[in-house]
């Protein structure tokens, strides 16, 4: 028998949300995750974007809220949720404003990028439910301008990409201010052993719900590498987009720099393409993603930070311009298409720097990439052509003669990221 929402035992003003927002069915991670948060129990969630999890918590949230009945205090939210990037913290709060249309709560958005001064206004007025990105909730914190002796909800979000940029310490001094007493939620893509063990210090018997379409979005897509010199990729990468089928297209970067580059070459080719990174304004970020969604711009080139939590319908490929040098990253960023039972296509560009690379996405994913151009160069060492964006990967040592940038400058590099890549 499939479950609907009304089954779940949800209050009427949040059915009539749902419907509003043509939810029908619950998907897998909402229909096991809801009721065990609406029963009080901390959770531990395993999920990929586009699982449906941002609902999953935010609506048991919203009916615990709303159920328990209080007037907004000043700098004292009632619901605290922590997501690693802007474009994430902002979906996740106009979720919580749509699901909760009806009731009457404030939310409130709290990142990096844009102005202190309408932040402050928000939470000296007070609200119920904060969504924040580490860093700069860290700022007004410090400053004295958000407290929480009163939060009842916790949520951490994408906890994974937590680690990558480098928030992890952040997260445990914000934990660590929180009441003891309070229902704690935690989701991540992967369970590498430094977030597993986040997860042991902030949950207190949860219930574990796990969602891994990863082999099955995979296994829909279709895949192929291009073997292609580092100095000829943007003239392939324009030769690619003669193909009209290459509709809606998310091109992938490791670096900043690079998004930049490729998005000029693409406008200079009459491709319309925009690029997105942490260097980019807030106001920046928004205008390129409504002109990606609306099809004015056919082509977003993202860098990982930036794109992870981004949910855009109607992508119909993927191309690893590089390719990543972790292997589940290229699985998160495929997975940008063939949403919601649609095909897609994956292209990579492979310059022999990155061969090991490709062998170890092939080890991950357990299949060979089709080649469909030119001739694989000579496997080389692993090399970064250009600084990769965040910290490097848990247990990864420099090489001989490179800077550990992890050192005595570590503090300074995170902090950051804290203030402008978040």
């Amino acid at each position: 028998m499939t479950t609907s929402f009304a089954s779940l035992g949800l209050a009427e003003p949040i059915l009539r949300a749902l419907t509003a927002e043509k939810y029908e069915t619950p998907t897998p991670i909402q229909a096991q995750a809801i009721p065990s948060l609406l029963a009080g129990k901390d959770l531990l969630g395993i999920a990929q974007t586009g699982t449906g999890k941002t609902a999953a918590f935010a609506i048991p949230i919203l009916q615990h809220l709303s159920a328990n009945r209080a007037h907004p205090v000043p700098k004292s939210p009632r619901a605290l949720i922590l997501a690693p990037t802007r474009e994430l913290a902002i979906q996740i709060e106009e979720a919580f404003r749509a699901y909760g249309r009806f009731l009457g709560l404030r939310a409130a958005v709290v990142v990096g990028g844009v102005g202190y001064g309408e932040q402050i206004k928000s939470l000296h007025r007070g609200v119920d439910i904060l969504v924040a990105t580490p860093g700069r909730l860290m700022d007004h914190m410090q400053s004295g301008h958000v407290r929480f002796d009163r939060v009842t909800h916790l949520v951490l979000d994408e906890a994974d990409r937590m680690l990558d940029m480098g928030f992890v310490r952040d997260v445990r001094k914000i934990v660590a201010a929180l009441p003891k007493r309070r229902q704690s939620m935690f989701f991540s893509a992967t369970m590498p052993p430094e977030v597993a063990k986040l997860a042991s210090e902030m949950l207190y018997q949860p219930a574990r719900v796990e969602v891994t379409p990863k082999v099955i979005t995979v296994d829909r897509i279709r895949q192929s590498v291009h073997f292609v010199h580092q100095s000829e990729k943007r003239t392939h990468l324009v030769k690619l987009l003669d193909d009209a089928a290459l509709a809606r297209v998310i091109v992938f970067t490791r670096t900043k720099h690079a998004a930049n580059r490729v998005a000029e070459t693409l406008e200079r080719a009459k491709i319309p393409a925009d690029a997105i990174h942490g260097n980019k304004s807030q106001n920046a970020r928004q205008r390129a993603l409504d002109r990606f969604r609306t099809g004015r711009a056919r082509v977003l080139v993202a860098t990982d930070i930036a794109a992870r939590g981004i949910d855009v319908d109607g992508v119909t490929h993927v191309v690893n311009y590089e390719l990543p040098n972790v292997p589940e990253t290229y699985v998160h960023r495929i997975g940008r298409t063939a949403r919601a039972g649609a095909e897609g296509a994956a292209i990579s560009l492979c310059d022999g720097s990155e061969r090991a690379y490709l062998r170890d996405i092939e080890r991950l994913t357990k299949r060979t990439i089709e080649v469909v151009g030119g001739q694989p160069a000579p496997l080389k060492e692993r090399s970064q052509p250009e600084r990769s964006q965040g910290p490097r990967p848990q247990g990864q040592q420099p090489k001989p003669g490179q800077p550990n940038r992890h050192g005595p400058a570590k503090h300074w590099h995170r902090r950051r990221f804290d203030r402008h890549a978040a």
